[in-house]
C-alpha cells in the first residue's frame, strides 16, 4: 500500500506541475528480484483508484511491466536467469555473478490530461 501511495503521489505531483488534471494512465517497472509483488501494487492501485487518491479516478489504468532477473559470471561470461540476488553460476558452479537485470522498481512513464 505504501509503495502504491508514493508512486501516485510522485506522479500527481509532476503531474500537476505540468499542467495535468487528470492521470490516464501509469506505467510502473517491477523486476522480479525488486521484493515487489505486482498482484499487491496492483490491489493497493485498485484501492486508490476509488478512492480517488492524487488526481486518479476510476479510468485510470496501472500498466506492470515486469523485468526479468539476469545475471552475468565474471568468471566464465555465461548469462543466466538468476533465482536470488547472489547466485552461484550454473555453468562453472562460482559465486562470482554479477546482477545485470532484475532489481529495478520505478514509474516508467504516465500519460495525462488537462481536461476534467
Amino acid at each position: 500500500m505504501s509503495l502504491m501511495s508514493e508512486v501516485i503521489k510522485i506522479v500527481s505531483e509532476d503531474a500537476r506541475l505540468h499542467g495535468f488534471t487528470k492521470v490516464e494512465k501509469i506505467d510502473v517497472i517491477v523486476g522480479d528480484l525488486s521484493n515487489v509483488l505486482p498482484d499487491a501494487l496492483e490491489l493497493a492501485f485498485y484501492y486508490f483508484q476509488k478512492q480517488g487518491l492524487g488526481i486518479l479516478d476510476e479510468s485510470t489504468e496501472l500498466h506492470i511491466i515486469r523485468e526479468k532477473a539476469k545475471a552475468k559470471c565474471q568468471t566464465c561470461m555465461f548469462e543466466f536467469t538468476p533465482d536470488y540476488r547472489l547466485a552461484l553460476c550454473p555453468k562453472c558452479r562460482l559465486p562470482n555473478c554479477l546482477l545485470i537485470s532484475g532489481e529495478t522498481f520505478r514509474v516508467e512513464s504516465y500519460e495525462g490530461c488537462d481536461e476534467q
